[in-house]
């Protein structure tokens, strides 16, 4: 608590600090005038005077000590220290994004850094931390499409389903048109304005029980549109076995789909053969696709010079209180 009031605290006034040079000049007076002080009674001898005590001695000392904390305390409240908190409110229109992830096992080729998945994944992250007000869900397939994550705006929900995502978890295939129709499902009964599918895969339809054309048709048809990556290097790719051999697998995306879905529904298709490459399309994507967002900032000042002051006010008090009673006869 101490520490987060000293790295927010500010001054007002910070010229009335300046006032502070009086407390040493203050207690240099102190001194000079106690250095002038002479005896006005001598004794033969201090024997008589052994045992009287020094407690109230000691005690007037106090008083000069008081005096210097009221006056500190004092000055610091005429500072007006405060502590200010700047917030920011996000508004805006924001969009509907299912992102439709391939997770069949050719994803686990390792021509990405430190494989397709892995890679896409990372990708996919980055791109729903820079979505502040949108609603974003997530869909996988293989042979068969299921929902990971449905439309939320709860960010680090949809980022723990991402990084969950592994080999394995569907029959293997590449089940195109089935992971497109369970995207446009999940947007089928959403409010908003602008619907967004971005699709990432790295093979050839071949299994699903709806065909990729079909669920094109019925994407168009909702005013859906849909982005589509093709990830995966030209040639061949080495990618891991079940016994932990590496095997060469040749690329085979099918690019003509891809397009076709893409520009049949008012989105585009991007290549991407490495890891800067899938990079820069999801930031292609994310300048594409903006939201419209307010930022409201606003600041809240809290004045911390009662305390002060208040402190000042006991101090003085408590001096006072010595001064007219237990001292009140003390030269």
């Amino acid at each position: 608590m101490i520490l987060y009031w000293l790295q927010h605290i500010t001054f007002a006034y910070p010229w009335v600090f300046a006032l502070l040079a009086l407390l040493p000049l203050m207690l240099a007076w102190r001194l000079r005038k106690k250095g002038k002080l002479q005896a006005t009674l001598e004794v033969s001898s201090i024997r008589h005077f052994k045992g009287v005590s020094t407690f109230k001695t000691a005690l007037a000392r106090v008083l000069f000590v008081l005096r210097l904390l009221t006056l500190g305390f004092l000055i610091v409240a005429l500072a007006r220290p405060q502590i200010k908190n700047t917030q920011q409110q996000v508004t805006g229109d924001g969009l509907d994004i299912i992102l439709c992830i391939d997770v069949s096992g050719s994803m686990t080729s390792e021509d990405f850094s430190p494989n397709r998945m892995e890679a896409a994944k990372k990708q996919a992250i980055s791109f729903v931390y820079h979505r502040p007000t949108d609603r974003i869900g997530v869909v996988i397939f293989s042979m068969e499409s299921f929902t990971m994550c449905p439309l939320t705006t709860d960010h680090g929900a949809v980022i723990t389903q991402i990084n969950a995502i592994r080999p394995g978890l569907l029959q293997d295939g590449t089940a195109i048109g089935s992971g497109l129709a369970t995207s446009v499902e999940r947007l089928k009964s959403s409010p908003s304005k602008s619907k967004i599918v971005i699709l990432l895969t790295d093979g050839v339809n071949n299994g699903g029980l709806i065909d990729p054309i079909t669920a094109k048709e019925i994407a168009k048809a909702m005013g859906i549109k849909v982005y589509t990556i093709g990830i995966g290097t030209e040639g061949y790719a080495p990618m891991p076995g079940p016994d932990g051999q590496q095997s060469q697998e040749k690329a085979g995306i099918d690019e003509a789909l891809l397009k076709d879905i893409a520009t049949s529904t008012g989105g585009q298709y991007y290549r991407a053969t490495d890891n800067a490459g899938l990079e820069g399309i999801y930031k292609n994507i994310d300048t594409l696709e903006k939201s419209r967002v307010e930022v409201t900032s606003y600041e809240r000042t809290v004045e911390e010079y009662l305390y002060f002051a208040l402190a000042a006010l006991v101090l003085l008090a408590l001096e006072m209180l010595l001064r007219y009673t237990i001292l009140r006869k003390f030269p």
